[in-house]
This record gives C-alpha cells, sequence and structure tokens, in this order.
C-alpha cells in the first residue's frame, strides 16, 4: 500500500477513487510521564515519554487508516494528513485521514 501527503504519485494514475478513509486513537497521559516532563520542564531537553506516546499514537491511527482503505480494495492512499485535539484533561486524540484510491503504473512510451 502507498500512503504519501502528496495529491499524487509520481509514476502512477489515479484510476478510480475508493473515498475517505481514517483512523484515530484517543490517548492518556501517563502519571510517570507527567512526573518526568516536570523535572524536565526545569532543565529542558526532550520528553521522551510523550515523544514515544504520540509515535505509537501515529503508528496505530496509520494501522486503522490503511485497514479502512484496504477494506476498500484501495492499493494506495493520498492527500494524508495527521491532526491532534484535546478531549480532556490529560488525553488527546490523534487523527489519521486521507483519500484511499487505485493506482496504476502510468505506460512509458
Amino acid at each position: 500500500m502507498i500512503v504519501t501527503n502528496t495529491e499524487t504519485v509520481a509514476g502512477y494514475r489515479i484510476v478510480e477513487v475508493k473515498g475517505l478513509v481514517q483512523g484515530n486513537t484517543v490517548r492518556a497521559k501517563h502519571a510517570g510521564r507527567d512526573i518526568m516532563a516536570g523535572f524536565k520542564n526545569i532543565v529542558g531537553g526532550e520528553l521522551k515519554g510523550y515523544t514515544e506516546l504520540l509515535t505509537e499514537s501515529r503508528r496505530q491511527a496509520v494501522e486503522r487508516m490503511l485497514g479502512q482503505a484496504q477494506q476498500l480494495g484501495a492499493n494506495a492512499i493520498v492527500n494524508v494528513r495527521f491532526t491532534t485535539s484535546a478531549v480532556t484533561a490529560g488525553a488527546a486524540e490523534l487523527y489519521a485521514y486521507g483519500t484511499a484510491v487505485i493506482l496504476e503504473p502510468e505506460l512509458q512510451a
């Protein structure tokens, strides 16, 4: 499955649009991560616990989006975007979405 944030894929043409596909996950912060983040706010540096949380959230949202595209019979997702939003204090949603399509290689002249 080709996944891209562009509207087209070089060397391919879109022959069918299957529709919008999406995947999301809602994650809550972890008390231990909050304590470590508090210390990092004092001394500075990367909040690795939150980086790992977001990386895992993105992976899960993309997997769910890919699952929808496969159910529709698509072989690619174009124009992929990510967004986040606060759901409640201490929890956030990561949302991935794009357009499921059927791609075919362009004919070489």
